[in-house]
């Protein structure tokens, strides 16, 4: 993706207007704060506030962001981050580090294509589940 295109998509997440991740592709963002980066899947919430902070953005798939039309499907978007930041917490709960590292690269390896998974930086996997950027490099070896 182009710097110009990830612009774009900073521009909107860093707008008051909410916008959904597509739920009909294979798509998602991560979304770097500043302490801490967050995964937004198909179906999720992004921008609307949500996301004022975000300091940086990698999209994963085809990103496709559609703007929210109705209440009712900004409540069903938010509910569905919220899905996402849980899943994530699932795997921060494990005490050991490489198994944490272990287990988020098997999610995306599960959901994305292993050559869209390799692509992302270890910073960004070590961010989402709390571990140095070492672990995610030896865990990419066991996975």
């Amino acid at each position: 993706m182009s710097s110009a295109e990830n612009d774009d998509i900073l521009t909107k997440i860093r707008s008051p207007d909410l916008w959904i991740v597509n739920s009909r592709r294979r798509n998602g963002l991560i979304i770097h704060k500043e302490f801490y980066t967050e995964f937004a899947g198909p179906g999720a919430a992004v921008g609307g506030g949500l996301d004022d902070d975000c300091r940086g953005i990698i999209p994963l798939g085809s990103l496709s962001l559609l703007p929210s039309t109705s209440p009712e499907e900004q409540q069903k978007a938010l509910k569905i981050r919220l899905q996402w930041v849980r899943l994530t917490q699932n795997f921060t709960d494990k005490p050991a580090a490489i198994d944490r590292a272990r287990m988020i690269l098997e999610q995306f390896k599960s959901y994305f294509d292993p050559s869209i998974v390799d692509q992302v930086p270890d910073e960004a996997f070590a961010l989402l589940v709390g571990v140095l950027p070492y672990t995610v490099r030896r865990a990419r070896d066991l996975v």
